[in-house]
């Protein structure tokens, strides 16, 4: 006999599904929770809180991301223009549109094509320096998945389950192993992580594999050390946010420059 439980998680991550296959199909329209709840055969109350513990953040997030994820994919493999793009993706000034992309992407739409859909550096978040004590280091084990394979591993801390915007800290891996992030400032984090088979030329494009791996939130205190973090990889799913922001140039002279620089220290 089925375990109720199991059933009722399942018909709720179904519902979840639709909602964000729908999302996907409706790209450009002005959707609201209604339309979203209606979909998943859900009240709006009931779906909103669903649908945040599903995928971790809120459906209007969530779609948000996904508009910008299909911006990436436009400017990168249409001749479609920066306005024209801002208005297949639900944008109605082209102004607001330009701004989010560039807080979350980390490059200005027409920088992002011009870099044919890569970044030449990750700016992390200007912190203040920590007093003695008030900082804390974060430290674990990354892990793939069976038989996954895993190009140049990125990994960050960000304040949100979507890898968008400047991160706390940021690190680029060319292997599984030790990790480390010093200097950590108080607050609660998320380990974020990413990576593209290295056969695959390490840029992320539509139906093609990517690994993903999260830990959070992690409370970071004065004084408290922070136990060591099991980082695992899995393969990204339907209901996982997108990742927004966008990947280093790491086509194999980049990955050949990282590893000479990773072999002489």
């Amino acid at each position: 006999m089925d375990d109720p439980r199991t059933t009722t998680k399942s018909a709720i991550e179904q519902a979840v599904f639709r909602a964000v296959e729908a999302m996907s199909a409706n790209i450009g329209e002005p959707l609201t929770i209604d339309d979203m709840a209606r979909t998943a055969m859900y009240s709006k109350f009931h779906f909103s809180r669903e649908f945040q513990r599903v995928t971790g953040v809120s459906p209007r997030r969530f779609l948000s991301a996904l508009r910008l994820q299909e911006a990436k994919r436009l400017l990168v493999e249409t001749a479609m223009t920066v306005t024209e793009i801002s208005h297949r993706v639900g944008y109605t000034s082209v102004g607001t549109f330009s701004s989010r992309f560039a807080s979350s992407v980390g490059v200005s739409p027409t920088a992002y094509r011009q870099l044919g859909g890569f970044a030449t550096e990750i700016r992390t978040e200007n912190q203040p320096v920590a007093r003695e004590g008030r900082s804390s280091t974060l430290y674990g084990e990354v892990r793939a998945p069976l038989g996954g394979d895993l190009g140049l591993i990125f990994l960050g801390l960000f304040p949100g389950r979507i890898p968008q915007g400047r991160p706390v800290g940021c690190a680029i891996q060319t292997r599984p192993g030790p990790f480390m992030f010093e200097n950590v400032p108080p607050g609660s984090w998320y380990l974020l992580g990413h990576s593209v088979p290295r056969g695959m030329g390490e840029q992320m494009v539509p139906d093609q594999q990517v690994w993903v791996a999260s830990v959070g939130p992690i409370e970071v205190r004065p004084d408290v050390p922070v136990l060591p973090i099991d980082f695992r990889f899995r393969a990204k799913r339907t209901l996982d946010p997108p990742v927004l922001l966008a990947l280093l140039d790491v086509r194999p002279e980049a990955i050949w420059r990282s590893e000479m620089a990773s072999r002489a220290v």
